[in-house]
């Protein structure tokens, strides 16, 4: 369904008139404490390792270190992916003014609440996928590919899922907030929570092999978790975007080839 053009930019307009400060601690402040944070582990953990980032050169992860793992998966995620529902949380403000609805700032959180829990059930997996790989050598203690061959097929799985038709399809949902809300709307606090969910499902289903790459590069290594994320807002936003994701898989299919070549022995080597 197409977008009705300036019924979206009445909608924003609204929002941006009355929810001022819910949409700037939602889509600025808090990404903000989140990108601070990221920057202070990543600079540990390539710098001194003797400060946020020392807990994770442990080789005994009990359910506490688990718990921080998780911690910084799902801050990751949170200041990397909520600013990309922008779109969303502004005309679902705007509409909400328009109805003349009242509880417009707790509906929002729920909302964002709703998306930031989408990707908390994601950093779950990665938790759990990153102490699996780590527990058969596939990634070094600077969570990082232990050999160019682990690095290579983890590229290979993220660019072939860019060019699915299931990709496709979520991230045409993603690109068009306007069109999600009249498909999924739903009433009062518990309607806004559901449809937080639901985009933040879309967004999974766009995004997660994307966010394989941070085991391809380092987990932590800042310019890629930038890169990654401009990476997200270019094809949710731009108006090519739907053709960054195709180009985008073809290019990290041939990343991944130009890795494995490179490799000394040529892929010979094991995990």
């Amino acid at each position: 369904m197409a977008e009705s053009e300036p019924e979206s930019r009445t909608l924003l307009k609204s929002a941006l008139r009355h929810s001022r400060w819910v949409l700037a601690t939602l889509l600025v402040g808090v990404p903000l404490v989140c990108w601070v944070w990221i920057a202070v582990m990543a600079d540990d953990m390539y710098g001194t390792m003797s400060g946020a980032a020392a807990w994770m050169m442990t080789s005994d992860w009990d359910a506490l270190h688990l718990l921080l793992l998780w911690a910084m998966w799902a801050v990751m995620m949170t200041a990397m992916m909520l600013p990309s529902a922008a779109p969303l949380l502004l005309m679902y403000a705007g509409a909400l003014r328009g109805r003349g609805e009242p509880g417009v700032s707790p509906r929002l959180f729920a909302m964002a609440a709703g998306y930031v829990l989408v990707w908390a059930g994601f950093s779950i997996a990665a938790t759990v996928l990153q102490r699996a790989l780590a527990s058969v050598l596939v990634l070094t203690p600077m969570m990082e590919p232990d050999t160019p061959v682990a690095a290579a097929v983890i590229l290979a799985i993220a660019a072939l899922y860019q060019l699915t038709p299931l990709k496709r399809a979520c991230l045409r949902v993603c690109r068009t907030p306007f069109a999600f809300l009249l498909q999924y709307w739903r009433p009062g606090m518990a309607g806004a929570f559901q449809l937080g969910i639901r985009h933040g499902l879309y967004c999974l289903g766009c995004c997660w092999a994307l966010m394989l790459l941070l085991f391809a590069a380092g987990v932590m290594n800042l310019a890629v978790i930038v890169a990654l994320t401009l990476w997200v807002l270019v094809e949710k936003f731009a108006p090519f975007g739907l053709w960054t994701a195709r180009v985008g898989g073809v290019a990290l299919l041939a990343l991944a080839g130009w890795v494995l070549l490179a490799s000394p022995g040529h892929g010979n080597r094991g995990y």
